[in-house]
């Protein structure tokens, strides 16, 4: 369980970094509007792939 939690929050961490990089590389706002979405479904995806054998469901990757 306590290896779930790491890897959430490293998953947390590293999203936060990708928005910080976003925010001070991206020339257009659209496009970093873009960029951004882009990085919440992957973290959201592999946030949900870590907690689909906790629930019952074997993991997608």
């Amino acid at each position: 369980m306590l290896t779930l939690v790491i890897g959430i929050l490293i998953i947390i961490v590293i999203g936060a970094i990708l928005f910080w990089v976003i925010d001070r590389f991206a020339p257009d706002a659209r496009l970093a509007q873009l960029l951004k979405l882009l990085v919440v479904l992957i973290c959201l995806g592999a946030i949900i792939n870590r907690l689909l054998p906790l629930i019952g469901y074997p993991s997608v990757l």
